[in-house]
């Protein structure tokens, strides 16, 4: 209920106020588990793509989102629960696994699970190494992976943002990849070769720097 009554209201608005540029949406597989792996930018990104995305996208979001109390409490859990958050720990000292696992479930309920290989937002606005979960996730849901590109959500909402902005946004999806083409390598090399091929495609639609470093959040950042 909360989604579709979110999404009723929530869709319409972003495209009055930002007329986003939605490129290739005929990619993204109407049905089945299917992964949108995202470069990110900002912490807007999970709802710009369940916004312009033509099918329903579960991204993680902390669990503290809906645990709040009052009616303040009661707004923010709808709407993460609106816009298709699964809550999850992430101050549980195996949260990096508990957070695949979710998503593997979603993937087998045959649903669309968003990610950002990146794993953290670039702060400079460069795409760093992919890390290979997006990798582990379709290989062991034997999913696609859609690449999706976004350009211009750090103007929308930039780091130490408090309120967002009016910006110009594309978001691009790009060619399914598949998963049967590393089915004969050993699997740590298949999650690595995946998850590099995923963050070509990523480039190839945002035009980014590539860095062939990981991106780490910066000390004493909270990186929500």
């Amino acid at each position: 209920m909360f989604y579709s009554l979110g999404h009723g209201v929530l869709v319409p608005l972003s495209r009055l106020l930002y007329r986003p540029t939605i490129e290739g949406k005929d990619n993204v597989p109407l049905h089945g588990g299917v992964i949108l792996a995202s470069n990110h930018l900002s912490f807007i990104d999970s709802f710009a793509i369940p916004l312009v995305s033509p099918r329903k996208v579960r991204f993680l979001a902390k669990e503290e989102y809906w645990t709040g109390d009052g009616v303040k409490g009661l707004l923010q859990k709808g709407f993460f629960s609106a816009v298709g958050m699964v809550p999850v720990n992430r101050q549980s000292p195996t949260a990096a696994q508990e957070s695949l696992d979710k998503g593997l479930e979603v993937l087998k309920a045959g649903d669309a699970f968003g990610i950002y290989p990146e794993g953290t937002r670039s702060r400079d606005g460069r795409l760093y190494r992919g890390r290979t979960g997006v990798a582990w996730l379709a290989l062991n849901a034997q999913v696609p992976v859609v690449p999706v590109g976004l350009i211009g959500t750090q103007d929308i909402q930039p780091v130490g943002a408090r309120f967002p902005r009016l910006a110009k946004v594309t978001v691009r999806f790009g060619t399914p990849i598949g998963v049967e083409a590393y089915a004969g390598l050993p699997a740590g090399r298949a999650r690595r070769q995946l998850t590099d091929d995923v963050m070509v495609a990523i480039a190839a639609l945002t035009g980014q720097e590539r860095v062939s470093a990981y991106n780490d959040v910066p000390s004493g950042v909270n990186d929500d």
